[in-house]
Protein backbone atom coordinates (compact mmCIF):
# COMPACT_ATOMS: atom_id res chain seq x y z
CA UNK A 1 0.00 0.00 0.00
CA UNK A 2 3.25 2.23 -0.34
CA UNK A 3 2.64 5.39 -2.92
CA UNK A 4 -0.49 6.29 -1.93
CA UNK A 5 -0.96 10.00 -0.76
CA UNK A 6 -3.51 11.96 1.06
CA UNK A 7 -5.03 13.56 -2.44
CA UNK A 8 -5.21 9.82 -3.67
CA UNK A 9 -6.18 7.73 -0.70
CA UNK A 10 -9.02 4.96 -2.30
CA UNK A 11 -6.78 2.01 -3.41
CA UNK A 12 -8.97 -0.73 -4.98
CA UNK A 13 -10.81 -2.70 -2.49
CA UNK A 14 -9.89 -5.73 -3.96
CA UNK A 15 -6.05 -4.79 -4.37
CA UNK A 16 -6.26 -3.82 -0.63
CA UNK A 17 -8.09 -7.39 0.04
CA UNK A 18 -5.50 -9.28 -1.87
CA UNK A 19 -2.62 -7.71 -0.34
CA UNK A 20 -3.64 -8.16 2.98
CA UNK A 21 -4.21 -11.70 2.81
CA UNK A 22 -1.19 -12.25 1.39
CA UNK A 23 0.79 -11.10 4.50
CA UNK A 24 3.26 -13.29 6.30
CA UNK A 25 2.98 -14.80 9.48
CA UNK A 26 4.09 -12.66 11.83
CA UNK A 27 5.94 -13.93 15.19
CA UNK A 28 6.54 -11.85 18.57
CA UNK A 29 9.82 -10.53 18.66
CA UNK A 30 12.03 -11.47 20.36
CA UNK A 31 11.79 -15.44 19.77
CA UNK A 32 13.46 -18.54 18.58
CA UNK A 33 13.11 -20.17 15.64
CA UNK A 34 14.27 -23.91 15.41
CA UNK A 35 14.52 -25.19 11.96
CA UNK A 36 14.27 -28.85 11.33
CA UNK A 37 14.68 -31.03 7.80
CA UNK A 38 17.15 -33.24 5.95
CA UNK A 39 19.56 -31.92 4.18
CA UNK A 40 19.00 -30.01 1.05
CA UNK A 41 15.00 -29.47 2.22
CA UNK A 42 15.65 -25.72 2.25
CA UNK A 43 16.55 -24.43 5.39
CA UNK A 44 19.23 -22.37 4.86
CA UNK A 45 17.51 -21.02 1.66
CA UNK A 46 14.44 -19.43 3.73
CA UNK A 47 16.17 -18.58 6.39
CA UNK A 48 18.24 -16.15 4.39
CA UNK A 49 15.16 -15.50 2.33
CA UNK A 50 13.57 -14.20 5.48
CA UNK A 51 15.89 -13.09 8.24
CA UNK A 52 19.02 -11.13 8.32
CA UNK A 53 22.52 -12.89 8.61
CA UNK A 54 23.46 -11.42 12.02
CA UNK A 55 20.02 -14.04 13.69
CA UNK A 56 21.05 -16.72 11.61
CA UNK A 57 23.10 -19.44 13.45
CA UNK A 58 24.08 -21.50 10.92
CA UNK A 59 26.42 -25.17 12.04
CA UNK A 60 27.80 -24.91 8.14
CA UNK A 61 29.15 -21.41 8.79
CA UNK A 62 30.14 -22.59 12.39
CA UNK A 63 32.27 -25.54 10.37
CA UNK A 64 33.87 -22.90 8.17
CA UNK A 65 35.11 -20.81 11.41
CA UNK A 66 36.06 -23.82 13.40
CA UNK A 67 37.72 -25.72 10.21
CA UNK A 68 38.71 -25.77 6.58
CA UNK A 69 35.54 -24.80 5.07
CA UNK A 70 31.66 -25.39 5.42
CA UNK A 71 31.75 -29.11 4.54
CA UNK A 72 34.68 -29.83 6.93
CA UNK A 73 32.94 -32.69 8.33
CA UNK A 74 35.55 -33.64 10.40
CA UNK A 75 34.85 -30.30 12.32
CA UNK A 76 31.34 -31.55 13.16
CA UNK A 77 31.67 -31.70 16.43
CA UNK A 78 33.64 -28.18 17.46
CA UNK A 79 30.87 -26.70 15.01
CA UNK A 80 28.16 -28.05 17.23
CA UNK A 81 29.91 -27.09 20.17
CA UNK A 82 30.32 -23.59 19.47
CA UNK A 83 26.75 -23.93 18.07
CA UNK A 84 25.34 -24.75 21.31
CA UNK A 85 27.09 -21.59 23.06
CA UNK A 86 26.50 -19.15 20.62
CA UNK A 87 22.82 -20.32 21.01
CA UNK A 88 22.83 -19.88 24.61
CA UNK A 89 24.18 -16.84 25.02
CA UNK A 90 21.96 -15.25 22.28
CA UNK A 91 19.02 -16.23 24.17
CA UNK A 92 20.41 -15.34 27.53
CA UNK A 93 20.41 -11.74 25.84
CA UNK A 94 17.04 -12.49 24.46
CA UNK A 95 17.75 -12.01 21.06
CA UNK A 96 16.00 -13.40 18.05
CA UNK A 97 17.97 -16.70 17.01
CA UNK A 98 16.98 -18.72 14.09
CA UNK A 99 18.81 -21.88 14.25
CA UNK A 100 19.77 -23.05 11.06
CA UNK A 101 21.02 -27.16 11.08
CA UNK A 102 19.63 -30.37 10.49
CA UNK A 103 17.63 -30.12 13.82
CA UNK A 104 17.07 -34.03 14.05
CA UNK A 105 18.69 -34.45 17.32
CA UNK A 106 15.62 -33.94 19.89
CA UNK A 107 18.08 -33.52 22.74
CA UNK A 108 19.35 -30.35 21.50
CA UNK A 109 15.82 -29.35 20.45
CA UNK A 110 14.43 -29.71 23.63
CA UNK A 111 17.34 -27.53 25.36
CA UNK A 112 17.07 -24.88 23.24
CA UNK A 113 12.83 -25.02 24.05
CA UNK A 114 13.90 -24.78 27.67
CA UNK A 115 16.57 -21.85 26.97
CA UNK A 116 13.25 -20.45 25.52
CA UNK A 117 11.21 -21.04 28.01
CA UNK A 118 13.50 -19.51 30.90
CA UNK A 119 13.26 -16.37 29.81
CA UNK A 120 10.17 -15.95 28.39
CA UNK A 121 10.86 -15.54 24.91
CA UNK A 122 8.52 -17.57 22.02
CA UNK A 123 9.97 -20.83 20.59
CA UNK A 124 8.59 -21.89 17.30
CA UNK A 125 9.54 -25.33 14.93
CA UNK A 126 9.50 -24.94 11.26
CA UNK A 127 9.38 -28.51 9.65
CA UNK A 128 11.09 -28.77 6.23
CA UNK A 129 9.07 -31.94 4.96
CA UNK A 130 10.97 -31.76 1.28
CA UNK A 131 9.75 -35.19 -0.78
CA UNK A 132 12.87 -37.61 -0.39
CA UNK A 133 13.61 -37.50 -4.58
CA UNK A 134 13.49 -33.80 -4.12
CA UNK A 135 16.18 -33.47 -1.30
CA UNK A 136 18.40 -35.84 -3.28
CA UNK A 137 17.54 -34.21 -6.55
CA UNK A 138 18.88 -31.02 -5.03
CA UNK A 139 21.86 -32.50 -3.32
CA UNK A 140 22.88 -34.10 -6.41
CA UNK A 141 23.07 -30.90 -8.36
CA UNK A 142 25.07 -29.57 -5.41
CA UNK A 143 28.91 -28.25 -6.75
CA UNK A 144 30.01 -27.86 -3.32
CA UNK A 145 28.62 -29.41 0.21
CA UNK A 146 27.12 -32.41 -1.52
CA UNK A 147 25.97 -34.88 1.06
CA UNK A 148 27.09 -38.19 1.10
CA UNK A 149 23.63 -40.43 -0.59
CA UNK A 150 24.16 -42.82 2.37
CA UNK A 151 23.81 -40.12 4.88
CA UNK A 152 21.51 -38.20 3.29
CA UNK A 153 19.15 -41.51 3.37
CA UNK A 154 19.72 -41.46 7.11
CA UNK A 155 18.82 -37.85 7.54
CA UNK A 156 15.76 -38.85 5.63
CA UNK A 157 15.10 -41.81 7.73
CA UNK A 158 15.18 -39.48 11.01
CA UNK A 159 12.80 -36.92 9.74
CA UNK A 160 10.46 -39.48 9.06
CA UNK A 161 9.73 -40.05 12.32
CA UNK A 162 10.97 -36.62 14.01
CA UNK A 163 8.13 -34.81 12.20
CA UNK A 164 5.59 -36.67 14.51
CA UNK A 165 7.61 -35.76 17.06
CA UNK A 166 7.53 -32.15 16.63
CA UNK A 167 3.89 -31.39 17.95
CA UNK A 168 4.09 -33.13 21.24
CA UNK A 169 7.53 -31.16 22.03
CA UNK A 170 5.96 -27.93 23.73
CA UNK A 171 6.60 -25.34 20.79
CA UNK A 172 4.24 -22.20 20.77
CA UNK A 173 3.80 -23.00 16.71
CA UNK A 174 4.97 -26.11 14.72
CA UNK A 175 5.10 -24.44 10.85
CA UNK A 176 5.24 -25.38 7.62
CA UNK A 177 8.02 -23.01 5.95
CA UNK A 178 6.06 -19.77 5.19
CA UNK A 179 6.79 -16.18 4.73
CA UNK A 180 7.15 -15.23 8.65
CA UNK A 181 8.24 -11.92 10.01
CA UNK A 182 9.54 -10.87 13.44
CA UNK A 183 7.59 -8.22 14.82
CA UNK A 184 7.17 -6.36 18.47
CA UNK A 185 4.37 -7.59 20.31
CA UNK A 186 1.83 -4.88 19.50
CA UNK A 187 1.98 -6.34 15.46
CA UNK A 188 1.55 -9.86 16.25
CA UNK A 189 -2.33 -10.05 15.73
CA UNK A 190 -2.39 -6.56 13.37
CA UNK A 191 -2.95 -8.66 9.93
CA UNK A 192 -6.68 -9.98 10.90
CA UNK A 193 -6.93 -6.45 11.91
CA UNK A 194 -6.14 -4.80 9.07
CA UNK A 195 -8.27 -6.84 6.89
CA UNK A 196 -11.24 -5.60 8.94
CA UNK A 197 -10.70 -2.42 8.41
CA UNK A 198 -10.48 -2.95 4.90
CA UNK A 199 -13.69 -5.11 4.86
CA UNK A 200 -15.57 -2.90 6.92
CA UNK A 201 -13.34 0.66 7.07
CA UNK A 202 -13.70 2.53 10.60
CA UNK A 203 -12.97 6.32 11.51
CA UNK A 204 -10.07 7.47 13.07
CA UNK A 205 -8.58 10.85 14.20
CA UNK A 206 -5.01 11.03 14.00
CA UNK A 207 -2.46 13.58 16.29
CA UNK A 208 1.18 14.67 15.45
CA UNK A 209 2.91 15.11 18.72
CA UNK A 210 5.63 17.26 18.22
CA UNK A 211 8.37 15.91 20.89
CA UNK A 212 11.83 16.81 19.72
CA UNK A 213 12.88 20.09 17.87
CA UNK A 214 16.65 18.81 17.19
CA UNK A 215 17.33 19.33 13.36
CA UNK A 216 20.54 19.61 11.49
CA UNK A 217 19.59 23.50 10.84
CA UNK A 218 20.23 24.27 14.73
CA UNK A 219 18.12 27.32 16.35
CA UNK A 220 18.32 29.33 13.35
CA UNK A 221 16.41 27.14 10.89
CA UNK A 222 13.54 25.97 13.65
CA UNK A 223 11.49 28.73 12.51
CA UNK A 224 11.02 27.32 9.41
CA UNK A 225 11.56 23.74 10.17
CA UNK A 226 8.64 23.86 12.61
CA UNK A 227 6.57 25.50 9.81
CA UNK A 228 7.61 23.45 6.71
CA UNK A 229 6.33 20.16 9.44
CA UNK A 230 2.91 21.58 10.91
CA UNK A 231 2.28 22.22 6.77
CA UNK A 232 3.44 19.11 5.88
CA UNK A 233 1.57 16.80 8.56
CA UNK A 234 -1.59 19.10 7.46
CA UNK A 235 -1.39 18.15 3.67
CA UNK A 236 -0.92 14.71 4.15
CA UNK A 237 -4.07 13.99 6.85
CA UNK A 238 -3.47 15.21 10.02
CA UNK A 239 -6.50 16.12 12.34
CA UNK A 240 -4.49 17.77 14.97
CA UNK A 241 -1.11 18.77 16.01
CA UNK A 242 -0.01 18.30 19.54
CA UNK A 243 3.40 20.19 21.91
CA UNK A 244 4.63 18.51 25.20
CA UNK A 245 4.80 21.18 27.89
CA UNK A 246 7.86 21.47 28.74
CA UNK A 247 10.59 23.70 29.35
CA UNK A 248 13.38 21.56 28.41
CA UNK A 249 14.11 17.94 26.65
CA UNK A 250 12.34 15.02 29.13
CA UNK A 251 14.72 12.19 29.51
CA UNK A 252 12.53 9.50 27.84
CA UNK A 253 12.74 11.90 24.40
CA UNK A 254 16.74 13.02 24.69
CA UNK A 255 19.15 15.35 26.96
CA UNK A 256 18.16 18.43 28.96
CA UNK A 257 20.09 20.75 26.96
CA UNK A 258 18.70 19.66 23.42
CA UNK A 259 16.79 22.70 21.82
CA UNK A 260 13.20 22.78 23.25
CA UNK A 261 10.65 25.21 22.47
CA UNK A 262 7.89 26.54 24.93
CA UNK A 263 4.41 25.06 24.38
CA UNK A 264 1.82 27.83 24.23
CA UNK A 265 4.03 29.93 21.97
CA UNK A 266 4.76 27.26 19.93
CA UNK A 267 1.36 26.88 19.05
CA UNK A 268 0.80 30.28 18.26
CA UNK A 269 3.36 30.37 15.78
CA UNK A 270 1.22 27.21 14.43
CA UNK A 271 -1.70 28.78 14.62
CA UNK A 272 -0.59 31.21 11.66
CA UNK A 273 1.02 28.35 10.17
CA UNK A 274 -1.91 26.11 9.61
CA UNK A 275 -5.27 26.20 8.19
CA UNK A 276 -7.25 23.22 9.28
CA UNK A 277 -5.98 21.24 12.34
CA UNK A 278 -6.72 21.59 15.86
CA UNK A 279 -3.61 22.51 18.14
CA UNK A 280 -3.03 21.60 21.76
CA UNK A 281 -1.40 20.71 24.68
CA UNK A 282 -0.20 17.10 25.43
CA UNK A 283 -0.40 17.99 28.45
CA UNK A 284 0.01 21.21 30.32
CA UNK A 285 1.22 20.87 34.19
CA UNK A 286 -1.59 22.18 36.35
CA UNK A 287 1.61 23.24 38.33
CA UNK A 288 3.44 25.45 35.39
CA UNK A 289 0.84 28.45 35.08
CA UNK A 290 -1.77 30.52 37.52
CA UNK A 291 -4.36 28.56 36.05
CA UNK A 292 -6.90 31.18 35.51
CA UNK A 293 -3.54 32.86 33.34
CA UNK A 294 -4.03 29.28 31.44
CA UNK A 295 -7.40 29.41 30.76
CA UNK A 296 -6.67 32.88 29.28
CA UNK A 297 -4.21 31.75 26.90
CA UNK A 298 -6.19 28.70 25.56
CA UNK A 299 -9.25 31.61 25.02
CA UNK A 300 -6.80 33.56 23.11
CA UNK A 301 -5.59 31.10 21.03
CA UNK A 302 -8.95 29.68 20.01
CA UNK A 303 -9.87 33.14 19.24
CA UNK A 304 -6.54 33.23 16.55
CA UNK A 305 -7.32 29.72 14.94
CA UNK A 306 -10.66 30.30 14.35
CA UNK A 307 -11.96 27.59 17.06
CA UNK A 308 -8.97 25.39 16.98
CA UNK A 309 -7.53 25.00 20.22
CA UNK A 310 -7.77 22.27 22.58
CA UNK A 311 -6.50 22.66 26.32
CA UNK A 312 -4.76 19.63 27.36
CA UNK A 313 -3.93 19.59 31.32
CA UNK A 314 -1.82 16.61 33.81
CA UNK A 315 -0.97 16.26 37.18
CA UNK A 316 2.77 17.25 36.12
CA UNK A 317 5.47 14.82 36.97
CA UNK A 318 9.13 16.12 35.46
CA UNK A 319 10.39 16.63 39.79
CA UNK A 320 13.44 17.75 38.22
CA UNK A 321 12.20 20.13 35.90
CA UNK A 322 10.32 21.98 38.77
CA UNK A 323 13.54 22.01 40.74
CA UNK A 324 15.53 23.69 37.85
CA UNK A 325 12.73 26.33 36.97
CA UNK A 326 12.64 26.85 41.10
CA UNK A 327 9.37 25.66 40.94
CA UNK A 328 7.80 24.12 44.36
CA UNK A 329 6.65 20.60 43.46
CA UNK A 330 3.79 19.75 45.60
CA UNK A 331 2.95 16.69 46.60
CA UNK A 332 0.84 13.90 44.65
CA UNK A 333 -2.81 14.36 46.85
CA UNK A 334 -1.84 18.19 46.85
CA UNK A 335 -1.49 18.50 42.82
CA UNK A 336 -4.32 16.05 42.11
CA UNK A 337 -6.41 18.69 44.06
CA UNK A 338 -5.12 21.39 42.19
CA UNK A 339 -6.28 19.36 38.79
CA UNK A 340 -9.01 18.90 40.09
CA UNK A 341 -10.55 22.64 40.93
CA UNK A 342 -8.53 23.69 37.25
CA UNK A 343 -10.86 20.93 35.37
CA UNK A 344 -14.14 23.16 37.06
CA UNK A 345 -12.76 26.47 37.08
CA UNK A 346 -11.48 26.90 32.86
CA UNK A 347 -15.09 26.36 31.79
CA UNK A 348 -16.22 29.02 34.23
CA UNK A 349 -12.84 31.11 32.39
CA UNK A 350 -15.00 30.57 29.16
CA UNK A 351 -18.37 31.20 29.78
CA UNK A 352 -20.16 34.87 30.07
CA UNK A 353 -19.53 36.78 33.04
CA UNK A 354 -17.71 36.88 36.29
CA UNK A 355 -18.40 35.10 38.55
CA UNK A 356 -16.10 34.07 41.17
CA UNK A 357 -14.75 30.65 41.71
CA UNK A 358 -13.99 29.30 44.75
CA UNK A 359 -12.74 25.99 45.08
CA UNK A 360 -10.69 23.37 47.53
CA UNK A 361 -7.13 25.06 46.69
CA UNK A 362 -8.18 27.51 43.86
CA UNK A 363 -9.33 31.12 44.59
CA UNK A 364 -10.31 33.29 41.56
CA UNK A 365 -12.87 36.14 42.50
CA UNK A 366 -13.43 37.25 38.82
CA UNK A 367 -13.21 34.87 36.18
CA UNK A 368 -13.59 37.52 33.25
CA UNK A 369 -11.71 36.36 30.41
CA UNK A 370 -12.80 38.11 26.83
CA UNK A 371 -12.93 37.91 24.19
CA UNK A 372 -14.09 34.02 25.22
CA UNK A 373 -13.00 31.13 22.79
CA UNK A 374 -14.74 30.86 19.46
CA UNK A 375 -15.76 27.51 20.03
CA UNK A 376 -18.51 27.28 22.49
CA UNK A 377 -16.95 24.36 24.51
CA UNK A 378 -13.33 24.55 24.11
CA UNK A 379 -12.50 20.43 24.72
CA UNK A 380 -10.81 19.77 27.81
CA UNK A 381 -8.33 16.63 27.17
CA UNK A 382 -6.58 15.45 30.44
CA UNK A 383 -3.31 13.20 30.57
CA UNK A 384 -3.05 10.40 32.22
CA UNK A 385 -3.80 6.35 32.92
CA UNK A 386 -3.99 6.17 36.53
CA UNK A 387 -7.33 5.15 38.26
CA UNK A 388 -7.97 8.45 39.98
CA UNK A 389 -7.02 10.61 36.82
CA UNK A 390 -9.47 8.74 35.12
CA UNK A 391 -11.98 9.40 37.42
CA UNK A 392 -11.34 13.19 37.43
CA UNK A 393 -11.98 13.00 33.43
CA UNK A 394 -14.88 10.75 33.56
CA UNK A 395 -16.34 13.63 36.20
CA UNK A 396 -15.33 16.92 34.11
CA UNK A 397 -13.32 16.08 30.97
CA UNK A 398 -14.13 15.67 27.49
CA UNK A 399 -11.61 13.52 26.69
CA UNK A 400 -9.04 11.44 28.29
CA UNK A 401 -5.29 10.43 26.87
CA UNK A 402 -3.87 7.18 27.69
CA UNK A 403 -1.54 4.98 26.81
CA UNK A 404 -0.83 0.89 26.15
CA UNK A 405 -2.42 -1.87 24.06
CA UNK A 406 -6.18 -2.45 23.34
CA UNK A 407 -6.68 -4.07 26.44
CA UNK A 408 -4.85 -1.04 28.44
CA UNK A 409 -7.35 1.00 27.13
CA UNK A 410 -10.42 -1.15 27.44
CA UNK A 411 -9.64 -0.84 31.05
CA UNK A 412 -8.65 2.48 31.13
CA UNK A 413 -13.01 2.93 29.75
CA UNK A 414 -13.90 0.96 32.32
CA UNK A 415 -12.74 3.55 34.79
CA UNK A 416 -15.04 6.22 33.07
CA UNK A 417 -18.26 5.06 33.61
CA UNK A 418 -21.45 6.34 31.15
CA UNK A 419 -20.40 10.22 30.92
CA UNK A 420 -19.40 10.92 26.89
CA UNK A 421 -15.63 11.10 27.45
CA UNK A 422 -14.03 10.35 24.22
CA UNK A 423 -10.70 8.32 24.67
CA UNK A 424 -7.26 9.02 23.29
CA UNK A 425 -4.36 7.66 22.79
CA UNK A 426 -0.59 8.25 22.72
CA UNK A 427 1.92 6.05 21.21
CA UNK A 428 6.09 6.70 19.78
CA UNK A 429 4.96 5.03 15.89
CA UNK A 430 7.54 4.21 13.24
CA UNK A 431 6.21 3.50 9.77
CA UNK A 432 7.91 1.88 7.12
CA UNK A 433 6.48 1.46 3.43
CA UNK A 434 7.44 -2.44 3.81
CA UNK A 435 9.67 -4.61 6.31
CA UNK A 436 12.75 -3.79 4.38
CA UNK A 437 12.55 -0.06 4.92
CA UNK A 438 11.34 -0.15 8.41
CA UNK A 439 14.78 -2.57 8.77
CA UNK A 440 16.76 0.26 7.07
CA UNK A 441 15.09 3.38 9.46
CA UNK A 442 15.46 0.89 13.13
CA UNK A 443 19.57 0.59 12.36
CA UNK A 444 19.62 4.38 11.34
CA UNK A 445 17.51 5.35 14.27
CA UNK A 446 18.42 3.23 16.97
CA UNK A 447 20.76 4.12 19.43
CA UNK A 448 24.02 2.28 19.31
CA UNK A 449 23.58 0.60 23.27
CA UNK A 450 20.13 -0.80 22.06
CA UNK A 451 19.88 -4.00 19.62
CA UNK A 452 17.43 -3.30 16.79
CA UNK A 453 14.32 -5.51 18.04
CA UNK A 454 14.30 -3.72 21.71
CA UNK A 455 14.24 -0.21 19.78
CA UNK A 456 11.66 -1.65 17.22
CA UNK A 457 9.53 -2.67 20.48
CA UNK A 458 10.01 1.18 22.00
CA UNK A 459 9.07 2.72 18.85
CA UNK A 460 6.35 0.14 17.83
CA UNK A 461 7.74 0.20 14.21
CA UNK A 462 6.08 -1.35 12.07
CA UNK A 463 4.99 -1.57 8.37
CA UNK A 464 1.98 0.71 6.75
CA UNK A 465 0.00 -2.55 6.93
CA UNK A 466 0.56 -2.94 10.75
CA UNK A 467 0.06 0.49 11.97
CA UNK A 468 -3.46 -0.22 10.13
CA UNK A 469 -3.90 -3.24 12.02
CA UNK A 470 -3.04 -1.98 15.56
CA UNK A 471 -4.91 1.23 14.93
CA UNK A 472 -7.95 -0.41 14.15
CA UNK A 473 -7.49 -2.42 17.73
CA UNK A 474 -7.06 0.61 19.17
CA UNK A 475 -9.86 1.45 17.32
CA UNK A 476 -12.42 -1.27 18.63
CA UNK A 477 -11.03 -0.82 22.27
CA UNK A 478 -12.83 2.69 21.87
CA UNK A 479 -10.16 5.46 21.11
CA UNK A 480 -11.45 8.07 19.21
CA UNK A 481 -8.18 9.77 18.43
CA UNK A 482 -4.46 8.21 18.17
CA UNK A 483 -1.82 10.81 18.69
CA UNK A 484 2.25 9.69 17.55
CA UNK A 485 5.40 11.18 17.76
CA UNK A 486 7.55 10.31 14.90
CA UNK A 487 10.73 9.00 15.94
CA UNK A 488 11.59 10.37 11.84
CA UNK A 489 9.43 13.32 10.36
CA UNK A 490 10.38 12.14 7.41
CA UNK A 491 8.64 9.29 7.42
CA UNK A 492 5.50 11.29 6.83
CA UNK A 493 4.40 10.91 3.89
CA UNK A 494 4.55 7.01 4.65
CA UNK A 495 2.27 7.94 7.73
CA UNK A 496 -0.32 9.54 4.72
CA UNK A 497 -1.30 5.73 3.32
CA UNK A 498 -1.99 4.66 7.20
CA UNK A 499 -4.16 7.92 8.15
CA UNK A 500 -6.02 7.35 4.64
CA UNK A 501 -7.36 3.89 5.78
CA UNK A 502 -9.22 5.72 8.49
CA UNK A 503 -10.63 8.03 5.71
CA UNK A 504 -14.61 6.62 5.46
Amino acid sequence: MGGTTATNNRIPKCYRWWKLLCVELKLPSPCVVILVGPGASGKSTWAAELFAPELVVSSDRLRALVGAGEDDIAASADAFALLDVVVRQRIGRQLTTVIDTLGLDKERRVEWLRLAREVGMACVAVGFDTPAEECRRRNRERSAKRIPADVLTSQLRSWTAVKKELPDEGYDQVLQPTAVRVVPEAFVDAGAAAVRQVEKPSGLRFGLQLSSYTHPGGRAGLAAWVREVASKAEAVGFDSIYVMDHFRQIPQVGRAWDDFLESWTTLGYLAACTTRVRLGTLVSGITYRNVAHLGKIAATLDVLTGGRAVCGVGLAWFEAEHKAYGWSFPPVSERYALLEDALQLLPVLWGPGNKPFHGKVLDVPDTTCYPRPLQEHLPVLVGGSGPRTLRLAARYADAVNVFGDAAAVRKAAGHLGDRPVELTHLSTTLVGKDSRQLDELVQKLRPRNVNPARYAAMVNAGTVDDQIGRFRELSEAGVAEVMISLPDLETLDTVADVISAFRV
